[in-house]
This record gives C-alpha cells, sequence and structure tokens, in this order.
C-alpha cells in the first residue's frame, strides 16, 4: 500500500515537472518573437496600415478631406494617433490584386536564399541614425563636401554628372578630404537596375577601396532607381553600411528617418539649374479647371504595381475624370494583352497629356514599378495637385516640408473613395494647394541643383542641430535654401516672415557709406552726405567703409553729427566688402550710398517710409534696367532713362541686413572674387541676389533725374563711373550671374512711388517733402 502511494506521489511530480518544463518552452518561444499581426485574424490586411504614412480623416472645420498622419514604428518619430475605424471596405480589385503593396510579396519570384541575402543586405544597418552611425567630431571647422576623384575606366551617367556638378558649384565643396564632414561617390550608384544600361558593375569592390570608406560613416549614396525585374526590390547591389541614402522610391519599411533622405524621382532631362517655371500665378483666377481629375500613363497587366493602375477605369468617366492608361509598352505586350487593352489604347491617343495637366485641378499619381514616378515633378509644375496613391512612399523632402499643404496623400485601397474625396476640396483649397506646388517646384525640385543642394542643407541641418531652420522656413516664400538659420533661427529677424507673424520692422535705419577717394576738406561730398543723412530722424547711426588706399583721416577731419559716427577701415578693400555683415549694424533697415551720393534729407526719409511698407526688396533712387539682345544672344544692361526698370543701384538705396550676409555667405566665392578684381557689378549682384530670393521688382521712389549723370561731372577723375570700360564690364556681369543662377531673376516694373501731393499745383506748405521737387 505504501509502495503504491509513493508510486502515485512520484507519477504526479514527473508530470508536473514535464508541465513546468514544456511551461517554459512557450515563454521562452514568445518573448524571442516579434509582435505578430495574426492576433487579428478578423482583418486581414491589418498590419498594412503600419506601411502607409497617410490616411484620410473628414476635417469638419474646413468641410474638406485633409491627409493625417498615421503611427510610425521607429522610436525616433513623434507619436501619432491611430485611425478611430479599422474597418475595411469590400475589395474593388480583381483576383487577389489588393495586397501588392504587401512587402512579403515583393519576392514571391525569389527563391528563400535569395530574399534573405536582399534582406541582410537591406536591413544590416537599419537601426543607424545621427547619433549612432555618423562622426560629427569630422565637421568641427564647417560643413564641407568633397567629392572622391573619379577612377580610371568609371563611366559616369549625364544624370549623376549634373549631381556632381551642383556639389561643386555649390558654397559646400571643398578639395581637401581632410577638411571634409561628408563624402560623395565618383562611382555612378543612379542606376541599380541590372537590366539597365547605366548599371555599373564592381561597385561593392570600388567603394571598399577607398581610403575613408569606413563602412560608409559620413557617405552620402545618390540612388533613383533600384533593384530589377520582376520584384523591383531595395536591392542595390552593394552593402551601404553606415553611409545616408538620397534615394528616390524610398520605402518607409526600409527607410531611416532623420538618417536616410527621400528625393524625388526626376528623368535625364531634368535641367542642371534654372528649370522651368510653374505655370500659376500667384492669383490666378478662377482656381478650378476644366478637369477635376486627370492621369495619363502606362497599365501594368503582371507583377509589381499593375494593381492600381488596372483598376483605374472604376472612376473614369470620360467628362471631368480623364484616367488614361495603355499596355501598349514593352517587346511582348500583345502576349499579356487582356480585353481592355484595344479599347484603352484606342482612348488613350485622343488626348494630350500637357493639355490635360494644365487643364486639371488634380493629378492622380499612382505608383509605377517602384512607389515613385515622374509624374509627381510634372504635377507640381503644372500647378495640377498631385493625389498621390502609393501606399509606403516616403514622400521626397519629407523630413522638412509639409506636404499636406500642396497634395493630397490617398490610400491604393480607397481608390474609390477618390471622387468624393477631390469633390469635396473647396475653391479656396484649391487655390491654396496650386500655391504651394508651385513653391515648392521652384524652391526644391526645379532643377538638380536645387534637390541637390535641399538634401545638404537638410544634412547640415541635422549637423548643426542648434541653428537649424524650423519648418515656418521650409514651406513659406522664399524657402529653405534663402533662409541661412547661421544668419538667426528666429523667422521674426527675416524680413520675409513679417507679414505672417503680425511683425513690422525696426524703427531707425543704419547708413552705410562706402568710401574710396580721400578725405579733401569739409566741402567734399561724402561731408556733405554725412550731414544731410545725419538729420534724418529715422537715423540710428552712420557708418563710413574705409575702402582708400591713403591713410585712414583723423576723428577731428570728419563732421559732427547727432548720431554715432563710425568709421570702418576694410582689411582687404574690395568691393564686395561693402556688403559684409559687420557687427556693428543693428538696425534691420540699412542706407547704402556712395560716397558721391546727392540726397536731401527729406530724400531719405521718404525712401525710408516706403522701405517699411516692402522690407524684402530693394527700395531707392538710381534705376536701371535690363533687356535680351538677340543679335548677339546675350544679354544688355542700360541705364537709358525710361519708365521700365530691373535693379535700383545700392548707390543710394534702403535694403534689409540680411542680405548682408546672404551676399557674403550665399554668392559663390568665383562671383565675389570677380566682382573684386574688376572693382565693379556689385550692386548689380546684390539686384540679382535680391530678386532671385523674392521673385519681385526692387521699389523706385522719387528723385531729381540728374542724380548720376551730375556726379559723373562733378566728381573726381578716378571715379569708377568715368571709366570708359565700365559699361562693357557690366554687360559681361550681366551674364555671368545669370549663369549662375541658371535663369534671369530680374524683373521689369513700371511703378515709381512719389509723395503725396507730388508735383500737384498746390502751395508747397501743404507738401510734406517739400525739397524732392527742387532741380
Amino acid at each position: 500500500m505504501q509502495a503504491k502511494k509513493r508510486y502515485l506521489l512520484v507519477s504526479v511530480g514527473a508530470g508536473l515537472l514535464f508541465l513546468v518544463y514544456l511551461w517554459g518552452l512557450q515563454i521562452g518561444e514568445f518573448q524571442q518573437q516579434p509582435y505578430q499581426y495574426h492576433q487579428f485574424p478578423q482583418y486581414p490586411q491589418y498590419h498594412q496600415y503600419h506601411q502607409q504614412e497617410y490616411q484620410y480623416y473628414y476635417h469638419q472645420s474646413q468641410d474638406v478631406y485633409q491627409p493625417q498622419p498615421l503611427p510610425q514604428r521607429s522610436p525616433s518619430r513623434p507619436p501619432r494617433h491611430w485611425p478611430e475605424s479599422t474597418e475595411l471596405l469590400e475589395p474593388y480589385l480583381e483576383g487577389g490584386e489588393q495586397e501588392e503593396d504587401s512587402p512579403q510579396l515583393h519576392h514571391q519570384h525569389t527563391s528563400p536564399r535569395e530574399r534573405r541575402a536582399i534582406r541582410d543586405n537591406i536591413y544590416k544597418n537599419k537601426r543607424c541614425r545621427m547619433e549612432t552611425c555618423f562622426d560629427f567630431a569630422r565637421c568641427q571647422s564647417g560643413f564641407r563636401v568633397y567629392i572622391y576623384p573619379p577612377q580610371r575606366g568609371d563611366e559616369i551617367s549625364e544624370t549623376y554628372q549634373k549631381i556632381l556638378s551642383s556639389i561643386e558649384e555649390s558654397r559646400f565643396h571643398t578639395r581637401d578630404p581632410s577638411r571634409a564632414c561628408l563624402f560623395v561617390l565618383a562611382v555612378d550608384t543612379l542606376d541599380r537596375d541590372q537590366l539597365s544600361a547605366q548599371y555599373v558593375q564592381n561597385v561593392r569592390l570600388r567603394i571598399q577601396s577607398l581610403p575613408t570608406w569606413n563602412d560608409g560613416r559620413n557617405h552620402l549614396i545618390f540612388n533613383l532607381y533600384s533593384g530589377t525585374w520582376p520584384d523591383y526590390t531595395e536591392d542595390l547591389g552593394f552593402e551601404v553600411g553606415q553611409a545616408m541614402l538620397a534615394k528616390a522610391s524610398a520605402d518607409v519599411v526600409n527607410f531611416r528617418p532623420n538618417f536616410d533622405i527621400s528625393i524625388p524621382l526626376f528623368s535625364k532631362d531634368h535641367p542642371l539649374k534654372g528649370g522651368g517655371i510653374g505655370y500659376l500665378t500667384l492669383n490666378d483666377a478662377p482656381p478650378s479647371r476644366k478637369y477635376l481629375l486627370v492621369f495619363k500613363g502606362k497599365r501594368y497587366l503582371t507583377g509589381i504595381g499593375s494593381e492600381t493602375r488596372n483598376a483605374l477605369y472604376h472612376i473614369h468617366n470620360g467628362e471631368d475624370i480623364i484616367l488614361l492608361t495603355t499596355c501598349k509598352h514593352g517587346k511582348d505586350w500583345e502576349k499579356h494583352k487582356d480585353s481592355r487593352c484595344d479599347r484603352d489604347n484606342e482612348e488613350y491617343s485622343k488626348f494630350d497629356y500637357q493639355e490635360l495637366l494644365h487643364n486639371s485641378s488634380f493629378c492622380l499619381v499612382p505608383r509605377g514599378r517602384r512607389l515613385g514616378s515622374f509624374r509627381f515633378l510634372e504635377a507640381l509644375q503644372a500647378a495640377c495637385i498631385p493625389v498621390i496613391l502609393s501606399n509606403g512612399w516616403e514622400l521626397p523632402f519629407s523630413e522638412v516640408i509639409d506636404w499636406r499643404k500642396a497634395a493630397i496623400i490617398g490610400d491604393e485601397r480607397l481608390l474609390l473613395q477618390v471622387p468624393s474625396i477631390t469633390r469635396s476640396v473647396g475653391h479656396d483649397r484649391i487655390l491654396a494647394l496650386r500655391q504651394q506646388t508651385q513653391f515648392l517646384w521652384d524652391a526644391y525640385f526645379s532643377s538638380v541643383a536645387k534637390i541637390v543642394l535641399t538634401t545638404l542643407e537638410i544634412i547640415q541641418d541635422r549637423v548643426d542641430s542648434h541653428v537649424s531652420r524650423n519648418r515656418l522656413l521650409w514651406n513659406s516664400l522664399p524657402g529653405g535654401l534663402y533662409a541661412l538659420p547661421q544668419y538667426s533661427t528666429d523667422p521674426a529677424q527675416f524680413p520675409f516672415y513679417y507679414a505672417i507673424l503680425g511683425k513690422s520692422p525696426s524703427q531707425q535705419f543704419t547708413a552705410v557709406i562706402h568710401t574710396v577717394t580721400p578725405l579733401q576738406s569739409q566741402i567734399s561730398p561724402v561731408v556733405k552726405l554725412i550731414i544731410a543723412v545725419a538729420k534724418s530722424k529715422f537715423c540710428a547711426q552712420i557708418v563710413v567703409l574705409w575702402n582708400c588706399d591713403k591713410p585712414l583721416p583723423p576723428r577731428n577731419k570728419w563732421p559732427s553729427t547727432s548720431v554715432p559716427l563710425t568709421v570702418i577701415e576694410g582689411q582687404t578693400k574690395t568691393m564686395s566688402s561693402r556688403f559684409f555683415p559687420h557687427d556693428v549694424i543693428l538696425t534691420d533697415a540699412v542706407l547704402s550710398l556712395d560716397e558721391d551720393s546727392v540726397l536731401s534729407t527729406n530724400e531719405v526719409d521718404f525712401a525710408f517710409i516706403v522701405w517699411q511698407s516692402f522690407p524684402e526688396r530693394i527700395v531707392g533712387y538710381p534705376a536701371r534696367s535690363h533687356y535680351w539682345d538677340s543679335s548677339r544672344s546675350r544679354w544688355g544692361y542700360t541705364s537709358k532713362w525710361t519708365n521700365d526698370y530691373s535693379m535700383v543701384l545700392t548707390g543710394a538705396a534702403f535694403y534689409h541686413r540680411y542680405y548682408h550676409y546672404l551676399f557674403t555667405h550665399y554668392v559663390p566665392a568665383s562671383l565675389l572674387t570677380t566682382v573684386d578684381r574688376i572693382s565693379n557689378c556689385e550692386d548689380i549682384l546684390m539686384n540679382f541676389l535680391v530678386s532671385a530670393v523674392t521673385k519681385q521688382p526692387p521699389i523706385k521712389v522719387t528723385q531729381k533725374k540728374q542724380y548720376k549723370e551730375t556726379m559723373m561731372t562733378q566728381g573726381s577723375k578716378a571715379s569708377r563711373w568715368a571709366d570708359p570700360d565700365h559699361f562693357a564690364q557690366r554687360q559681361t556681369c550681366m551674364n555671368a550671374f545669370s549663369h549662375w543662377l541658371g535663369f534671369m531673376p530680374l524683373v521689369h516694373s513700371q511703378m515709381r512711388l512719389d509723395p503725396v501731393l507730388f508735383r500737384d499745383q498746390v502751395s508747397i506748405l501743404r507738401k510734406k517733402y517739400r525739397d524732392i521737387e527742387k532741380l
């Protein structure tokens, strides 16, 4: 009996130990496995919410559909809220095509070993961030970019050469690798499609042999096309290591936030500089166009990217929604054509693509074989609001650009809702969206140079995070490329944001007088000018830049004034130094003057009053103009006295002090060297810069007609205005400056601002600025 009890106790104990062992195994497996989506069997596509960035939601206050950010899995991104409902619509696509955005299906034609190799290559350094995979110590001397010299036998495509040229002509470029913060490969990595003629072999061996490769740390790799038929994965064919990727068609699953940069897909014909202008004026009315929604492009019958485009016929109505596709592409398209091909091809040829673009309010931008599409930039330029259907696409420069202000971010699975969403957008919202497309196109996407410079500026903001731009600077005119945060991180310090912020410039100005001739006596023109300016009630101080070769006169040689008078002797004594951002200049407004300028106190006061209404522009007296000389195929410069002008010379003009900083730190050193060498054209260069930033002409105010003409006769013989080569040099400068920008920024104007009652036949006692009418 005792034996039976002991046997039972041993058996029960053994069973309990076995159960504990099994329970321990289950706990171990549960802890090792990541979060699985099969916990929600009733929602088979629930996991796909993690792979899209935006979802439509209904904004009651604006009565329109707007995109709402969805949560991201990366801990570095700000927390977001889940949609209120996860109920899925019935699939509208034909047999099994509704899961094209699932990453598990991207490799359905490859073997398990190949899939593992691709996954290992893509995800090896997926956790890289600036804090872990970037050496900030290399950037202590400044943000400089070094391009490796090309090796023998390197073949560089035309597009990649544009990228390299943009970097070489930028202010960031250095030829000294020891001073570099960032390195760019000379090996062409743009097209990593193995079936492409542009595919470069042996990239892995080439980059690993670079002396400073260091597993890619502090390197930037550009890529437009990755993967190949039929899966078009994100595999580049080599390990990027800890290098940053500036990549088109970036997938949010593989994208490393705040490390990689998503760039737009652009064609080989995209211009290096300048670029085409947008097709919308700021006040274009009516905001709506002939068509509501258009698309014209290829339809893929099989493979990745075919699902959405194959379903577009469901919402095409042939009236205000024109969605045209053709399957007539590729060598063997007839072998795969379906019952709709012939009908689609016939209707496809009836409409002109450019006519559709420029006459539609919205343009559909569905994914192609890859997530990105040429249609995206084409829609931006045409002021056609992009309706993006590309689940999982990390939009270009999304780190800094708020795309909700310029595009509708859709969901491929909710295609049937697109017509009602676009119809619900009001006219005022359409106009605002279209205007923002034009701003973004011109600021960041119109040329290869702007795309590259935007990429570098974003990286510089990461490196110097304490002086980085905020979202207002990136998403408002004139854009992040012209708002240098090294000047200030406060938008209120820039002249462009006074209206947005409800601010106004300071109520005083600093006069900066450029002096190149000796101070002869108390009757010298510069002495008379100082006395007249000092009498202005708005003058805070006068700064004299002594760029004369003669010794600086003693203090008792200068006139006594009621405002502080500071004389600064230039170290280099060059023409460009007149626009140096001296710390002594504290007011927002700067009155730039040549030493031989003749202005009365009334003229100074009136010009300053006008400038306060236009603080982002140049406001002044002597005006000049430009024209296109068709016989010589070049720009010309004229000083003829007409009602038309495009420049106001800085010999007597007001502008914001920020332009001193922009002139010194933004203009290439080669142009500044040219200006200093010929001692000419610095005023033209300043006009080019300000007009490029504002896209507006300067403001001319009333002045005596003989401003310059008189001074040329009574000035010294050393005056540059008496030099016969002076005019010819200015003609040459016009073309050199337009070549630098890639376009002509100067804008013609016929507006002149006069004082109230100017030239009116009334008593002079009734006029506030009486001296202006005197000859």
